[in-house]
């Protein structure tokens, strides 16, 4: 048995995370919940339902409560002055818009990864790049919608989105403090959780900067905050979630060798089931803020105490 020294400490798993929670898909997310892992697939599947479905699988089987998706109307997300520029793919060197063309799902391969995840009981959703790419996600009823860093300014899409009603996760990379107040404004803060992001891939540990997680929080004290992660490696991931993150989304591979242009700043499956086991023992860990002499230390003191306290001795 432990005795507690005082009532409160300094700061308890709610308050390290801010009070405000948000529901997803039947799962709270914020305060003293557990940090909600998400596995972004985004593009890494490459094309092919097949992949999608190992990459789902392979979110699962490492803990992961919920994979993320991108979807993109090409004719509308490309400028046209790029549509017939020639790139390498894993087709042959092809136009630039029917690569993009190539790597999006429709309406067969969506239903397809909305009954996989279904069976498998792990949330799905994406970050929609476009007006017409909401409607198309919008018959899933996916528990929320992401917005992507680079379409943050996007504020016809901010409204689109917010329109569902669905809870919103607003992901910060490549933009100004001022660039997110106005998105936080025009969206609201109510159903909306916050990640921050820096988004190079990879992303060096020195442009990381995790301390932005505390400044969001403080600025936005209704919203969970969180973290996306695009850097190499697993450390800075934790050290997000022992400052206080909310939720954390890493995108996961089958193999970081793959082609694409996430592939290299993402998680291998065997990498993801790291991540999140070490996250549940650094959320134990943690702890409360209140000090106690746990039963685990009287045998200790015990033996290697040689002057015992008033308290002891009264005790």
């Amino acid at each position: 048995m432990s005795s507690d020294a005082g009532k409160e400490g300094p700061m308890s798993t709610a308050g390290a995370r801010g009070a405000a929670t948000v529901e997803l898909g039947g799962r709270r997310v914020g305060g003293a919940e557990p940090v909600l892992v998400i596995a972004e697939i985004g593009i890494n599947h490459n094309g092919s339902l097949d992949m999608a479905r190992k990459l789902i699988d392979g979110a699962y089987l490492a803990g992961a409560e919920a994979v993320k998706f991108q979807k993109r109307t090409p004719e509308r997300c490309v400028p046209k002055e790029q549509w017939h520029l020639e790139r390498d793919t894993p087709w042959g060197r092809i136009p630039y818009i029917e690569y993009r063309r190539r790597m999006e799902f429709g309406e067969a391969e969506f239903a397809a990864i909305d009954r996989h995840c279904r069976e498998r009981g792990i949330l799905w959703f994406a970050s929609c790049w476009d007006e017409q790419a909401v409607d198309f996600v919008e018959r899933y009823e996916p528990p929320c919608y992401k917005i992507a860093s680079a379409s943050l300014t996007d504020h016809d899409l901010l409204r689109k989105v917010r329109s569902t009603g669905r809870p919103v996760v607003l992901s910060t990379g490549m933009s100004t403090a001022a660039e997110i107040d106005e998105a936080v404004n025009l969206l609201g803060r109510h159903d909306l959780l916050i990640a921050h992001s820096t988004s190079t891939y990879p992303c060096p540990p020195s442009d990381l900067n995790l301390r932005m997680i505390e400044t969001l929080r403080r600025l936005y004290p209704e919203c969970p905050v969180g973290y996306s992660g695009h850097e190499t490696g697993l450390a800075p991931t934790w050290a997000a979630v022992a400052l206080g993150a909310a939720f954390v989304e890493r995108h996961i591979t089958l193999d970081r060798a793959l082609w694409g242009s996430d592939q290299a700043a993402s998680v291998e499956i065997g990498g993801f089931l790291r991540l999140v086991s070490n996250i549940r023992d650094i959320e134990k860990a943690l702890g409360d803020g209140i000090k106690r002499v746990y039963e685990g230390e009287l045998a200790a003191i015990a033996k290697l105490r040689r002057v015992k306290s008033g308290l002891e001795v009264a005790g």
